[in-house]
């Protein structure tokens, strides 16, 4: 059993800075495809970022490319989200999320087997 926990939440002020830690347990990180995605109040989840099993590609939706980075510390439990230049519509619940099938990360939420129960990212001004 996969169990992912996300940290690193918080207020954040406008024009500020952020990572976000998914700790994986259970099974090694490098075994899936891993995701960010989030959900602001009222609105449907969106995909973030992902990355890929052997961390060969990322990517990242438009809306925080530039401002993102996905990566993995060296004892490959941990999956980071960094961003920055943060503005008032990154505010939402966000999540990292594990797929162990296709060949890569997907935008697509269906692909993804597991998932952490979310971490709240606030900015403000």
């Amino acid at each position: 059993q996969v169990h992912l926990v996300e940290s690193g939440g918080g207020l954040v002020q406008t024009g500020g800075s952020l990572r976000l830690a998914c700790t994986v347990s259970g099974r090694s990180p490098n075994l899936y495809h891993m995701g960010w995605f989030r959900q602001a109040p009222g609105q449907e989840r969106e995909f973030v970022g992902g990355r890929s099993r052997s961390g060969e590609s990322t990517g990242y939706a438009d809306s925080v490319k530039g401002r993102a980075t996905i990566s993995r510390d060296n004892a490959g439990n941990t999956v980071f989200l960094e961003m920055n230049n943060l503005k008032s519509e990154d505010t939402a619940i966000y999540y990292c999320a594990a797929s162990i099938i296709g060949s890569s990360w997907s935008r697509f939420s269906g692909q993804y087997t597991y998932w952490g129960q979310g971490t709240q990212v606030t900015v403000s001004s």
